[in-house]
């Protein structure tokens, strides 16, 4: 072989070992690199808590015993276990929830007849008191008598009344003593407020008439007339 072929040829080698060095020198270097990246991301650290966590056995679940009073069935007595299960009336919302509140019951009315005479009866009866206390009658309409919170008092009867708002009593014929508050609205009229509760405990209705005496400057006297008692007497 010539002499400059070998030399090229050797030329190639070490070109060829340099290259491979070059290689080997350049990979070493990034394999380096890569640990330092490691090293600062604890990468490793993390993998072993991860590897350590899932080797720890996982702890049971606790489980509360149960009161055995709460399995048992509820005690009955024989006559009422024999029972046949009763069925439910009650009105539910859409729901499922029961309906706590009652409805309204159907208004009466009162005939024109029944009207005229409670309100004839309570004329007789204001004539029978006399004049040493002023008194007014008060027929009841269905509002008046169910459903208003306070009583109009009539104007003509103003001269008689406090000027101020007032505390009053009202005496019904069994004495019982039932408290309202007396008040002068911005329009001047004159109201008994509370008068719903003695309402509902004498059960006025409609037709019925009331004659209001005043005996003291803060108490009245009641006397009811039911428009009832015209279906209960001879006309």
């Amino acid at each position: 072989m010539p002499k400059e072929q070998l030399k090229q040829q050797r030329k190639s080698e070490v070109r060829k070992m340099d290259e491979a060095n070059s290689y080997e020198e350049q990979r070493r270097r990034q394999i380096e690199q890569n640990k330092r990246k490691l090293d600062e991301l604890r990468v490793h650290k993390l993998s072993a808590a991860v590897r350590q966590a899932a080797a720890k056995p996982m702890q049971a679940k606790l489980v509360m015993p149960r009161n055995p009073r709460l399995d048992a069935p509820t005690r009955r007595s024989g006559r009422i276990a024999s029972l046949l299960e009763q069925p439910d009336y009650r009105v539910r919302k859409a729901n499922g929830d029961i309906k706590t509140e009652s409805p309204d019951p159907v208004p009466v009315y009162a005939t024109d007849e029944e009207r005229a005479y409670a309100f004839t009866k309570a004329e007789q009866l204001n004539g029978q008191l006399g004049s040493d206390h002023p008194t007014f009658i008060k027929p009841m309409s269905h509002g008046s008598a169910k459903k208003l919170r306070h009583l109009n008092i009539p104007v003509h009867f103003r001269q008689y009344l406090p000027v101020h708002d007032e505390t009053m009593v009202l005496v019904d014929e069994a004495n019982n003593e039932f408290d309202v508050f007396y008040r002068i609205s911005h329009d001047h009229r004159m109201h008994l407020n509370g008068w719903r509760a003695y309402s509902a405990y004498h059960e006025l209705a409609d037709g019925d008439c009331l004659v209001f005496q005043q005996i003291e400057r803060r108490k009245f006297k009641v006397y009811i007339v039911r428009a009832s008692s015209y279906n209960k007497n001879d006309h």
